[in-house]
């Protein structure tokens, strides 16, 4: 039976939320592609001061709401860039993702934009290139001191 479902712009009063959504999507989807340290390097980004600070306060946002819960959430900052996407893993599979990224990919085009970009994670590459999103090139980083592969993407926006 399908989950019933809300899209509605991410507000400030969701921001704590988005937080947890972000540490939750990587603590339990990350065993398969991330270390334990990693997980826990990255996941730690949630909650230190300034990491997501700028991208929520100024970025342009989505949130899926599950029950009044939030579910996943998706950030556009600055306007060309997919800052965030992250699914709660209780939530996954569901079509969030994909409802989230076509939904910062309409708001980009109608704000004029031509291309957006995304530094994307071994969650999220594969979706961005499903729809049609292409890989400039691979990235290494370094996160709390542990490496972290990741890919610069871009979408050109017709």
């Amino acid at each position: 039976m399908p989950q019933e479902f809300r899209l509605e712009q991410l507000k400030d009063s969701h921001h704590l939320a988005a937080r947890a959504v972000y540490a939750d999507a990587i603590e339990s989807h990350g065993g398969d592609l991330y270390s334990k340290k990693q997980i826990a390097a990255w996941s730690a980004l949630a909650w230190l001061p300034g990491i997501l600070d700028r991208p929520l306060n100024e970025g342009n946002g989505w949130a899926i709401f599950e029950n009044e819960a939030l579910a996943a959430f998706a950030v556009r900052f600055p306007q060309n860039r997919l800052a965030l996407l992250y699914c709660r893993g209780k939530s996954i599979r569901r079509g969030y993702a994909t409802i989230l990224l076509h939904q910062v990919e309409l708001d980009a085009r109608a704000e004029g934009q031509k291309n957006l970009f995304a530094d994307a994670s071994l969650f999220s590459y594969s979706l961005l290139l499903k729809y049609s999103w292409s890989i400039i090139y691979p990235e290494k980083i370094s996160i709390g001191g542990i490496e972290f592969d990741r890919y610069l993407m871009k979408k050109v926006l017709d």
